[in-house]
């Protein structure tokens, strides 16, 4: 049997407890930095040919409450406080992307509870690639010849990426908690950030640190040019409020009025799901994604998206209308979901309902009305409430009545291939979330969306659309973050964190 090998680790930091917030955060970045540069520099000895005879490891820092009462000061919150008394712990990452949200969390349960929280370094290990904050191949200057053999002698001294330990199963409701070990405090262990903020990167060429707490998502490019003509133009003027506007490759355009110009390379390939930021102090911009087509894009950029904790999402795009009284340009705004894409089933069963939520609706509602002009009964001219059917088969149409018979039987009045997906991640991880599209297709009624049919819809419809979105998110910011974040999104034994 052979030895366990010794271990070598930065020396041990004594956890200590805090009543202001602001100092726990700074405590926690002390903590990140110092062991992320620990393992760094060892590391970079190891590529260099420096002998180890012990393996190396450094952990995340962590957030811990302790409480022995059931009491809270406000009753009306559906987050800022531990479900019962006990100890309640998370580790965490990069509080530098996480300091507004973190100096939040913490500030209240600090007031919800009367307690001090206690900063330490938590027993979670950092991977040796989360210990660099994109690609550890190019910032160590990595180069190896036998790259499998290396690997396997990498593994033997740094703790690598353990995708089993990587899951949601706080989310999902299905963690396991250990005798005697802490209660989470948070749906996400550090870990699981760390490997979503890379995913993040790969998926959208833009770093995480650029994504806004207010989302939008989208199935077509026409959105994704009408929000970057606009948002230059925005820029162009000066608007107040406005910092800068990025896009992939991390192309940084700012404000006029904070002096102007461009930083950056735009990306040699075009990401798989590019992003655009209009970004604003707080991150309380906006974030666009073109996440292309399908329930499986859908359902992959928001498991990373959401470890962000945005304040919302909204899905804007096309779906195909499915009644005879509606015509090309119409919008529906979706108040359920056929969850006929299969994508969530396992995480999220069928039998889950996924509620229409208030604030979402009214917004959207209001949007379509300032834009449109258009208000009361003469709304239902333009506009449909009803429920949007998401399907994992792009040729539905051609497939037999059944499909068919299944659309009529739900009610449904529109079908697409990612509302469902996107609403369902957003209660699935507690992230507020509303849906409207737009009419490009009537396939049951004889209009198909072929290239000469669609090119004066996609005219004249798109701008309106995205402008409906934005405007319907900048209601839900005047929103307190509070009443934005419904209880229909919280279990009864929920964690603390937002």
């Amino acid at each position: 049997m052979s030895p366990t090998p010794s271990i070598e680790t930065p020396p041990p930091i004594t956890t200590e407890a805090f009543v202001d917030a602001a100092a726990a955060v700074v405590r926690l970045e002390e903590i990140y930095e110092r062991n992320t540069g620990f393992l760094r520099n060892r590391f970079e000895a190891y590529v260099n040919g420096v002998p180890f005879t012990t393996r190396v490891r450094a952990h995340y820092p962590f957030v811990r409450i302790t409480t022995s009462s059931h009491a809270r000061l406000d009753s009306r919150l559906a987050y800022g406080f531990v479900a019962g008394p006990g100890i309640h712990e998370t580790s965490i990452t990069r509080p530098d992307i996480f300091r507004t949200y973190l100096t939040e969390q913490i500030g209240l349960l600090i007031k919800n509870h009367g307690v001090a929280v206690e900063i330490g370094e938590s027993h979670e290990p950092i991977p040796i690639h989360f210990a660099y904050r994109r690609d550890i191949n190019i910032e160590a200057a990595l180069t190896i010849a036998d790259s499998s053999a290396f690997t396997r002698s990498l593994r033997d001294i740094f703790d690598t990426p353990d995708l089993a330990a990587m899951d949601d199963a706080i989310a999902d409701g299905t963690f396991g908690l250990t005798p005697g070990a802490p209660e989470p405090l948070a749906l996400f262990r550090a870990a699981r950030v760390d490997y979503s903020l890379r995913r993040l990167y790969h998926y959208t060429g833009t770093d995480p640190e650029h994504f806004q707490n207010f989302v939008i998502f989208t199935n077509y490019q026409f959105y994704v040019d009408a929000f970057v003509q606009l948002s230059q133009q925005r820029l162009a003027s000066g608007e107040a409020g406005l910092e800068a506007f990025v896009a992939p490759g991390n192309v940084m355009t700012h404000n006029a009025r904070l002096g102007g110009g461009s930083t950056g390379t735009p990306s040699e390939r075009v990401p798989q799901m590019p992003a655009f930021h209009l970004v604003r102090p707080g991150y309380r911009g906006i974030t666009l994604i073109n996440i292309g087509i399908g329930p499986s894009n859908a359902r992959n950029i928001t498991d990373h998206v959401a470890v962000l904790r945005p304040h919302a999402w909204l899905m804007i795009g096309h779906c195909a209308g499915l009644r005879n009284t509606q015509r090309l340009g119409d919008y529906v705004l979706a108040h359920g979901y056929v969850r006929d894409d299969h994508v969530l089933d396992h995480e999220l069963p069928l039998w889950v309902p996924i509620p229409a939520l208030a604030e979402m609706q009214v917004a959207l509602e209001e949007a379509v009305g300032e834009v449109t002009g258009l208000s009361g009964f003469e709304l239902k001219r333009l506009m449909r409430t009803g429920t949007v059917a998401s399907v994992d088969n792009r040729n539905w149409e051609i497939s037999g009545p059944q499909v068919i018979r299944r659309m009529s039987q739900s009610r449904a009045v529109a079908l697409d291939m990612e509302s469902a997906a996107i609403a369902a991640n957003g209660y699935r991880f507690r992230v507020p979330y509303g849906t409207l599209l737009c009419v490009s297709d009537k396939p049951l009624h004889g209009e198909i969306k072929l290239a000469g049919m669609a090119s004066e819809f996609y005219r004249q419809r798109v701008g309106q659309h995205l402008e409906i979105g934005l405007k319907a998110l900048e209601r839900l910011k005047q929103q307190e973050s509070e009443r934005l974040h419904s209880r229909k999104l919280r279990s009864f034994a929920e964690v603390a964190f937002q």
